[in-house]
Order: C-alpha cells, then structure tokens, then sequence
C-alpha cells in the first residue's frame, strides 16, 4: 500500500529536528506627528554660522539689558519734591544768566575800548577795575555787597571738614565771589583738613559754631545750599543745626597777604 509522501514528517538526515518557520515581525508602531517634531528638534543640530549668530544676538541682548537697567536706576531727584525741582530749574536757569551777563559784561569792554576816543586812558581804568577784582579774588583786599551768612552749629562734634568744603564748593558753583570762615578767608588754593569736631582752615583750627560770610547773589547762594540731597541736608543728618541768613550789606574783611611767586614771571613785554 503506497502512501503520500509528507515533507513536513520527514526528518533530516541524522535525526535533526526541524525548524519551525519564523513568527511574522510585529506591524511597526504609528508614530505621531508630535514625535516627528520632537525628534526634528532635538538635538539640536547648528552649524557654524547659526552657532556664531546666536552668540552674537545673545550679546545684544545682554547689552541692551544692561543699557536699559543703568538709565532705569533711580536718580537722586527722583524722589524730589515738585517745588525742589522748580528750584533746582531755577538755579541752572540763574547760572546760565550770570555766564550771559558775563560775556555781555566782556563784549562791552570790548566795544569801549574799540570805540574810546582815548584808548589809553580807558585801558588804564579797565586795568585798575580788573586789578581790584583779582584783588578781591586772591583775598588780598576787603570786600562789600550783598550775600548769606551761614551758621553750622555742631552739639555732637560729627561735623568733618569734607562736609565744609563741601559747602564752598556749593556755594562758589553757586556764584560766590569773596568767602571767609570764622575769620579765615577763603581763596583758590584753601584747603581743608583735621578731623570731625577738630576742624583746621589753611592750617588754622577753627571751632563750632563754623561762620560763613558770603558775598554773593542771596537768590542763588540760599537755594543751591537746600537743594535735595545737598550741604544742609547732609549735616542735619550728623545732627547739625543750619542757619541761613540773607542780607544786602555782608562785609568780608579777612585778608590774605600778598605771596610773590617764586618761578612765574609776565609774558608780557
């Protein structure tokens, strides 16, 4: 009796067993959109030019951050009272005229001594005038006019001489023209030196209450003194005691004498 072959019965020779065929690989996983964008985006891949105009739209930025906070930082008048501000406007608006004033002033010398029928004569008056204004200046001669007296008195001896040059130097920005403090007269070369509550002008002690005699326009030696943040504020926060006064007749009579310089000579023939 024949029967039909079967080739999955049939065993290789050498008692081998057969191979099972291979299971079907499983249908690959759907992958979304969002994976795709995912896998686009990271890791990220530059290449030098973007890599290079990255970093330098980073240091733009930084800059204009760092511009942005250094103008945006409070300023001292920002917290000014309105009425502080009108009077600081007015202030520059007063020294602005003064240097008007002072150019007028020259223009006319000029014009006087271009028009003079006596040129000689009207030099020799310009001269003396000048002379008396240095003189005035180097405090070598007494002076008159209007102007403040300021009075700092000092309880707790906290009071340092940078706080009083401080003050001179406020008050010749202001348009000072003569100075003197507690009998010392003021000029270009004082100085200021010691320590709080022991105070020397030019080498020369001085004691509270500390006297200033001012000569100058009060309107504008009073206001620059109280502006926000300024000389008065910052000694009545040492527990000092400020004094202002105006008037129209201040006498400035301390003098300096007369120094002979030891190298300088006129240039002139």
């Amino acid at each position: 009796m024949n029967h039909d072959e079967n080739p999955r019965n049939e065993q290789p020779e050498g008692g081998a067993s057969p191979v099972p065929d291979a299971p079907a690989p499983p249908p690959a996983a759907e992958v979304s959109g969002r994976q795709r964008l995912k896998a686009g985006l990271w890791p990220p891949r530059l290449s030098r030019a973007q890599l290079i105009v990255a970093v330098l739209l980073f240091g733009l930025g930084l800059g204009l951050a760092i511009q942005v906070r250094s103008t945006s930082d409070d300023s001292a008048l920002r917290g000014a009272r309105q009425e502080d501000l009108v009077r600081i406007l007015d202030e520059v608006d007063d020294r602005t005229q003064r240097l008007e004033d002072e150019k007028q002033r020259l223009d006319d010398q000029r014009t006087e001594l271009e028009n003079s029928s006596d040129q000689a004569e009207e030099a020799r008056k310009q001269t003396l005038e000048k002379e008396r204004q240095l003189g005035i200046l180097a405090g070598t001669v007494a002076a008159q006019g209007p102007g403040i007296t300021l009075t700092i008195t000092d309880p707790s001896g906290a009071v340092a001489p940078d706080m009083l040059l401080d003050a001179i130097q406020e008050l010749r920005a202001a348009g000072a023209e003569a100075i003197q403090v507690n009998g010392v007269r003021v000029v270009a070369n004082t100085y200021f030196s010691g320590d709080a509550g022991s105070v020397e002008v030019d080498g020369k002690k001085i004691e509270a209450p500390y006297e200033f005699t001012v000569i100058g326009k009060p309107q504008d030696l009073e206001p620059a003194l109280n502006i926000p943040g300024g000389v008065v504020q910052t000694l009545e926060k040492e527990q000092a005691t400020v004094l202002v006064e105006r008037s129209d007749d201040i006498v400035v009579d301390a003098l300096r004498p007369a120094q002979r310089p030891d190298y300088a000579r006129s240039s002139s023939p």
